[in-house]
């Protein structure tokens, strides 16, 4: 299922046309893609013949609010709800009706999901993350033209931006993306 996305060693790419004059030589100022930073997302979008693969990173305060294990009902409901707002990607990705997109694999995994041993992500304990992987087959995949990260937006406000790598038929751009441009074109 990871095969496309192999292609992105997103930790490595700087956000092209984003800082673009500067993009070679300060780097480190703008932190590497993989930082762990409150209010920004990463996504990974693979689009490959008819199958679209998408690839969501965040840390766990921007969809749920908080990062420790739900130990209050309150916070429970709160996890619950996110992880079905999660396992509705045709939904959450807004994509196009007209592309027949149909979901063939997702994973979900988060500590906070209670699916991932706290003994592997011990360098971690202080920043959940939540990781969501989907790949769907789309009979026309012509028809996406656009990623409409809206309803992401709308669903978890505390998102502020999503920092995006996304390889298709035009080839590979990384873009930044917020509230006010939530539109991508593939």
């Amino acid at each position: 299922m990871r095969h496309l996305l192999l292609a992105l060693p997103f930790a490595l790419l700087p956000l092209a046309g984003v800082h673009a004059a500067d993009e070679h030589d300060h780097d480190h100022e703008h932190g590497s893609l993989g930082a762990h930073e409150h209010g920004v997302g990463r996504l990974n979008a693979a689009l490959d013949g008819l199958t679209l693969e998408l690839e969501l990173d965040s840390p766990a305060m921007n969809l749920v609010g908080f990062e420790h294990v739900a130990a209050t009902d309150a916070d429970k409901a709160k996890v619950a709800a996110t992880r079905a707002r999660l396992e509705q990607p045709l939904a959450l990705f807004s994509l196009p009706k007209a592309a027949g997109c149909v979901v063939e694999n997702q994973e979900l995994e988060s500590p906070l999901f209670g699916d991932t041993p706290e003994a592997d992500d011990e360098h971690h304990h202080d920043h959940s993350e939540i990781h969501a992987r989907y790949q769907f087959t789309c009979a026309t995949p012509g028809a996406l033209k656009t990623l409409d990260l809206a309803n992401i937006f709308n669903s978890f406000p505390a998102t502020r931006k999503i920092q995006v790598q996304l390889i298709g038929p035009s080839g590979q751009q990384g873009v930044e993306v917020t509230a006010k441009s939530d539109a991508l074109k593939f």
